[in-house]
């Protein structure tokens, strides 16, 4: 890590490299880290954190330290999951409308005061201005979905009876108690507070242990959701070392939610299954682009931009392996990397820049690794491939490597980082075949100028969200619709009905009216059981259900 502040530059083609494209510099932020993260901040933020020892985070702009923060012990877990149930006991006995009208109000101040969050989501993650609006996009539109609908997602539902008219059947929802929400780094916002909305408004309360990196996003969100009239108790966060604090959230939670790396989520889930508490999981991803050979190639390509390089790659659902039809390759590949050479690198706090950084040594080791190994065993680098530590200690060049082949690690196992691999196909078998062939199904795209086509080749792909002519904003965008991933990118999903049902326990109160379900009116056994035959053949009949 370095002290200093790193002078920008731009382009990003390797200096000297045949195809450079020296633009303007991305424009300078006028603010600073110490003028967006002052004392104030740190201490109204994190009067909520229940936590006895000390930490601290850093910016990846420059490796310097944002904040010293509580850090939480095992028994300060403990503690927040005891206020937090006293809290839920009485929220949940709000209306659910009182409690929607909480994620409405909390929408309209998210959006009024998004230059806040903006600033401390770029200096805790490294993402440039307009990918870090994405997650201010995400959580207002999962508010509002929520803060509209939860009250017809959890209404009780009547159902038919086990007989016509006899059997009076309801379906209610109660909340699970108390939640335990483990997040992630890269969408500090989104996969924070995005996850907990559909909690809260079931009835519950939240234990959230955001990474410690990037927990002031999160804090921030707990101080708006509290000033909009969420009670704070029922909002608590702990900070520390995620196989220290980790497990002691699993420990006490009555429901687990996680987002995270594939190796990490098989830990929660056998802690949550230990104690027969439900999961959800967002996993890992090797997600792949299809670019069929009727598809719009300018619009291909940049869309491929968007897809691989948001958010530097630290993405989930962005994309990693690109699929090109061989009558277009030559040509898409040109367009591309002309693309990708020309995007400016920067660290303002203001827009402009077209990708920041990586978010700490990990990541860019990684990244390094899998482009190194790549070239050295055949892969060719179209573009990128090189570190840039005069802009800051953690930038990475948007990279595209041609020729992978296993064994190469980037061919199989996740970049997380901004790298893709161009391979080619022959037919739309066969790319479907390659695309499906990785133990990750978390999203995928198709690009073609024919929609059916598109969709044909969609429903055909083994991921939880496919995007025809787009890389992933339009499936996530749409919050009615759930959102997750198959094999080994998780379980359960979030968004529509299932991202807040899973909140709640299903219970079912069947009310039996007039005669018993048993002989009765002096039947004998036997013709109880003969009436109740003839009573399941005419249901089937008359198609009851």
């Amino acid at each position: 890590m370095t002290d200093s502040q790193a002078p920008e530059k731009t382009g990003t083609g390797t200096p000297g490299q045949t195809g450079t494209n020296p633009l303007a510099p991305a424009p300078a932020g006028a603010r600073t880290a110490a003028d967006v993260v002052t004392p104030e901040l740190v201490a109204q933020l994190t009067k909520g954190v229940v936590g006895s020892g000390r930490t601290a985070n850093h910016t990846p702009f420059t490796g310097e330290k944002l904040a010293d923060l509580p850090e939480s012990t095992p028994e300060d877990v403990r503690r927040a999951f005891e206020a937090a149930r006293a809290a839920q006991a009485v929220w949940e006995r709000t209306p659910v409308r009182q409690r929607a009208a909480v994620l409405l109000r909390f929408h309209d101040l998210v959006l009024a005061r998004q230059a806040e969050v903006l600033d401390l989501i770029q200096l805790e993650t490294g993402k440039a201005r307009l990918h870090a609006h994405e997650e201010v996009q995400a959580v207002a539109v999962a508010a509002r979905h929520y803060g509209r609908k939860a009250p017809a997602y959890l209404r009780p539902k009547r159902h038919a009876g086990a007989m016509p008219t006899l059997t009076r059947v309801t379906e209610l929802r109660h909340p699970r108690g108390v939640v335990g929400q483990i997040a992630p780094w890269n969408y500090p916002l989104e996969l924070s507070v995005g996850d907990a909305l559909p909690a809260f408004v079931a009835g519950n309360a939240v234990v959230m242990k955001p990474d410690t990196e990037t927990c002031l996003t999160a804090l921030w969100a707990r101080d708006l959701l509290i000033e909009a009239g969420l009670p704070a108790g029922v909002f608590q966060v702990v900070l520390g070392d995620g196989p220290v604090v980790g497990p002691e959230v699993v420990k006490h939670a009555d429901y687990v939610s996680f987002t995270g790396s594939t190796r990490t989520g098989r830990e929660v889930a056998q802690g949550a299954a230990a104690r027969l508490v439900g999961v959800s999981l967002e996993l890992g991803g090797k997600n792949a682009m299809l670019v069929l050979a009727d598809a719009d190639i300018e619009k291909a390509a940049a869309g491929a931009v968007r897809a691989c390089f948001s958010s530097a790659g630290q993405l989930c659902i962005s994309i990693e392996r690109l699929y090109v039809h061989e009558s277009i390759a030559d040509a898409f590949l040109e367009r591309f990397a002309a693309r990708t050479r020309a995007m400016r690198l920067g660290t303002s706090l203001a827009y402009g820049a077209d990708m920041g950084s990586l978010v700490g040594e990990r990541q860019l080791e990684t990244v390094k690794r899998h482009v190194e190994e790549a070239v050295a065993k055949g892969a060719k680098l179209v573009a990128g491939g090189v570190a840039r530590p005069d802009i800051g200690p953690y930038f990475f060049e948007p990279t595209i490597l041609d020729g992978v082949e296993a064994p190469m690690s980037v061919c199989t196992e996740e970049t997380f980082g901004p790298v893709v691999s161009i391979y080619r196909f022959g037919s739309d078998d066969e790319a479907v075949e390659h695309a499906n062939s990785t133990p990750y199904g978390l999203n995928s795209s198709v690009w073609t100028k024919d929609g059916r086509r598109g969709r044909e080749v969609a429903a055909r792909l083994r991921t939880g969200t496919v995007n025809v002519n787009e890389g992933y904003a339009p499936a996530y965008g749409s919050v009615q619709s759930p959102m997750g991933g198959m094999k080994d990118s998780g379980l359960g999903r979030r968004h529509g009905s299932e991202g807040i049902l899973k909140y709640t326990e299903a219970q079912t109160v069947a009310q039996q009216r007039l005669l018993p379900m048993a002989p009765a009116l002096g039947m004998s056994d036997e013709k109880y059981a003969e009436f109740m035959s003839r009573s399941l053949k005419v249901m089937k009949a008359f198609r009851f259900r």
